[in-house]
């Protein structure tokens, strides 16, 4: 890769590392930067390579919280920590409705959603959407305020906001977020799960996106990944830390106003440009 492609495979794992745990969307703010800094690559590439390079910014909570994720301990009386084989269940049980809507209608997603004025849409509405949550919310106390306190039935139920999120634009995060609220869960809890949930989530989407993609990858390519994932690893780290910070003080209002903004600056130059 010359200079120019590396530098635009770093940005692309910035924005990925700072928009893959802030509830402004992911994958929409790939695509909309890569309508400006396109690569010098395939399309059937870069639709591989903006769910793949999650795995860095994956591997980040996976470090940052690998204690509470592992389920096996030496040093406990028991070799298995039950606590988190429970959580996992639990996360498992979240992922379900995703996994079926994925396999139902991803290919049709992709095919007819993945455009600006839908991310401009999803953008705003959801935007909307967390700015009308913390105004209901204000004053009130939230009934679950640790994420192991999170049972099946509201695991489920936050699997099912989760299925939002195939719309490009909406946020995996921004989802799961809004329906654990919704049923209950402090932002905190609510954040947390979210950032367990990705875990699998992430993982099967990109085994599944590289299978249909072939493991075929140019050295170009493969240099993207690695890179890619690299830097999302290392500003996600950066990006979890800061967002768990705010939030013990502050509430998602700000991130409402930015999708909302956002949205409209995509929507008004995708009219006047198109």
């Amino acid at each position: 890769m010359d200079i120019l492609e590396i530098f635009k495979v770093v940005f692309l794992g910035i924005v990925e590392g700072i928009t893959e745990w802030l509830p402004i969307s992911s994958t929409g703010h790939i695509i909309l930067v890569d309508e400006f800094l396109k690569m010098n690559q395939s399309e059937s590439f870069m639709k591989m390579f903006e769910y793949v390079i999650q795995l860095g910014a994956i591997m980040a909570v996976v470090v940052l919280y690998f204690k509470k994720l592992w389920p096996f301990s030496t040093k406990e009386k028991y070799f298995c920590k039950k606590d988190t084989w429970t959580l996992w269940f639990k996360i498992f049980v979240a992922i379900i409705p995703g996994t079926v809507a994925y396999f139902l209608f991803d290919d049709f997603v992709d095919a007819h959603f993945r455009t600006p004025y839908v991310i401009a849409s999803t953008l705003i509405i959801y935007g909307i959407i967390f700015i009308v949550i913390e105004k209901l919310h204000k004053g009130k106390s939230y009934k679950v305020t640790n994420v192991n306190d999170i049972t099946y039935q509201m695991a489920f139920m936050i699997g099912l906001f989760q299925v939002l999120s195939i719309v490009p634009g909406t946020s995996r995060s921004g989802a799961t977020i809004i329906g654990a609220m919704l049923i209950g869960a402090s932002r905190i809890a609510a954040t947390e799960f979210t950032f367990y949930l990705a875990v699998p989530v992430m993982v099967g989407m990109s085994a599944l996106k590289i299978l249909k993609f072939g493991l075929n990858f140019t050295t170009n390519e493969l240099l993207a990944l690695v890179l890619g994932m690299l830097t999302a690893f290392v500003v996600s780290i950066i990006a979890i830390k800061f967002l768990l910070n705010y939030l013990k003080r502050n509430t998602f209002i700000a991130f409402g106003w930015y999708r909302i903004v956002l949205g409209c600056i995509v929507l008004g130059y995708f009219l006047v440009a198109r």
